[in-house]
């Protein structure tokens, strides 16, 4: 059976890593060696990070500073790409400042060696008293919209415990983040790349209310929804568009449907090709993508003929009438180009 290699970043560590690595030699037959990289720790924790070269299977990687828990992990994933594969059938990350006991670890492991296509979550119980308010925060808001945004619904967004398919590590090596927001784009990667995923319930270790994590959960929580702020401002800028030139063509020609269908054409131009690059990042053959959205268009534009002339024949004012449909299809438009116009990116 193929065993996965175990990558630990580790930015200033204490003595927990040293116990960990203890722990771990204890189950080396479970995995296939450890890959640890020194994110850029001043020369104080080098002591650290010698004792931890002492133990079996330990490959230390160095940053000359510190580049991010994101970018240590993907020094490690790369190391192990660059490298023979043939024996490994993926990687365990987890963390070095005892948040993760040896035993869920090796379970994870033993969980990728028996199905190695399959992203394992150790997730945490942050249902618990123990757990400090902003973690418990943190992991509420940050699972609950992301259900909604991604559609995958987690127990534990944020768990730096996870094992990842061997075949999995070249597209996440190509994302931009480099910091604890890697982990969130790994998620986002998971469902793009029809990757299963699957968790297993791990202990939840907080110890002196986590003051060793660099970690902050709200604010590397939000980060994972910039794809959708950058939806919302296309779509306003758009939307400006798309009124302006209503406005003006209807007070030109006083007819709805010549108003709405010139400002259609014109907003949907600058909305089709900023939201395939700036927000969906699609990398589908444009005249296919171009299809389906002007069928997306043509429904829009039926729909939104169909409220508008029944708004005014109720005696609503025409401009106010206008806004009112570009809101409501704000949403649903959101919603029908994520799924059928723009195709995810495909795993390499």
């Amino acid at each position: 059976m193929l065993k996965p290699i175990i990558v630990i970043p580790a930015f200033r560590p204490g003595k927990k890593l040293l116990e960990l690595l203890e722990a771990l030699s204890i189950h080396h037959l479970h995995y296939h060696h450890i890959i640890l990289i020194n994110d850029g720790s001043e020369a104080i924790y080098h002591p650290i990070f010698e004792e931890a070269k002492r133990y079996p299977h330990v490959q230390l990687l160095t940053h000359g500073t510190n580049l991010g828990k994101g970018q240590a992990l993907k020094s490690g994933f790369n190391s192990i790409l660059c490298n023979n594969t043939e024996f490994v059938c993926g990687v365990i990350t987890c963390d070095a400042d005892g948040q993760h006991l040896a035993e869920d670890i090796i379970a994870v492991c033993n969980k990728l060696s028996l199905s190695p296509q399959t992203l394992w979550i150790g997730a945490r119980n942050f249902d618990l008293p123990h757990i400090p308010f902003r973690s418990k925060f943190g992991n509420i808001l940050t699972r609950k919209l992301f259900k909604w945004f991604v559609g995958l619904e987690l127990t534990d967004t944020q768990s730096g415990l996870r094992g990842i398919p061997l075949n999995f590590l070249a597209p996440l090596l190509k994302t931009q983040t480099i910091g604890y927001d890697f982990e969130l784009d790994m998620l986002m990667l998971v469902k793009k790349n029809h990757i299963p995923l699957q968790e297993h319930p791990i202990q939840t270790i907080y110890e002196e209310k986590n003051k060793c994590s660099h970690f902050n959960p709200i604010i590397d929580s939000v980060k994972i929804y910039f794809v959708f702020f950058r939806y919302l401002a296309i779509a306003l800028l758009s939307g400006i568009v798309d009124y302006s030139i209503f406005t003006a063509s209807y007070f030109l020609s006083q007819n709805i449907l010549i108003a709405e269908l010139t400002a259609r054409l014109i907003s949907g131009t600058v909305n089709f090709g900023l939201n395939k690059k700036m927000v969906f990042q699609s990398n589908d053959k444009i005249l296919p993508e171009a299809f389906r959205y002007l069928v997306l268009c043509l429904i829009n534009l039926g729909v939104s003929y169909s409220l508008l002339t029944t708004l005014t024949n109720l005696g609503t004012n025409v401009y106010f009438s206008k806004i009112s449909v570009m809101i409501f299809l704000f949403v649903a438009n959101f919603a029908i180009q994520k799924v059928l116009v723009f195709k995810p990116l495909q795993a390499a």
